[in-house]
């Protein structure tokens, strides 16, 4: 039976989320590397109150292993990115690097949904290059997960991925509005001043 999930959707998935991961992780490095050089630069991603790297960056959260957070992304992006590639120019590649590459999406996941609580309930800022690392890290974790459990590398009832894989597009969709949702109702008070 041909998979609902063709390794070129795949491909072109962990291709796009991975340059475009790498890319947000490069400029948070860079934006953090001028703030440590200079404490009054006001970071490109600084819009208002709210939308503020400069808030977040400057807090615990955004080094919790003792380095900079985005220095993760800039390491682990590019390893999506070439697997991506390595997929679409027809490689098949163990499963061991399927079950790998899933080991990292779900710290990846774990990790930049921590830091949206933290965003949202402890810091009371959004950094605008973070969250397009958390819609990449969504999209990653979802489609790789469902990419793994069609093709048998992760063990899931057929029954539940074949619910899954009809509507694949939905599970990240419901997920990003359900985080839309609760940052609207966090700050609801600030968009109110807007309108």
């Amino acid at each position: 039976m041909r998979p609902v999930l063709s390794d070129r959707l795949i491909g072109w998935i962990l291709t796009v989320g991975g340059l475009i991961g790498a890319l947000a992780a490069f400029v948070l490095t860079v934006e953090k590397i001028a703030l440590l050089k200079d404490p009054s630069y006001t970071p490109s991603c600084s819009i208002n109150p709210i939308l503020s790297c400069g808030s977040v960056m400057t807090t615990a959260q955004a080094e919790v292993f003792g380095f900079p957070n985005p220095l993760i992304g800039v390491a682990a992006f590019p390893v999506v990115a070439a697997t991506g590639v390595a997929v679409l120019a027809g490689a098949r590649l163990p499963r061991w690097w399927w079950l790998s590459l899933q080991a990292g999406a779900l710290f990846g996941v774990v990790f930049v949904h921590w830091l949206f609580v933290q965003s949202l309930y402890r810091i009371g800022a959004l950094c605008p290059y973070c969250m397009v690392v958390w819609v990449v890290m969504i999209l990653i974790f979802s489609y790789l997960t469902l990419h793994n459990a069609e093709r048998g590398h992760l063990p899931a009832p057929r029954r539940l991925t074949g619910l899954l894989l009809a509507v694949h597009s939905t599970v990240p969709l419901v997920w990003l509005l359900i985080l839309i949702s609760l940052i609207g109702v966090q700050f609801r008070d600030y968009w109110s001043t807007l309108i």
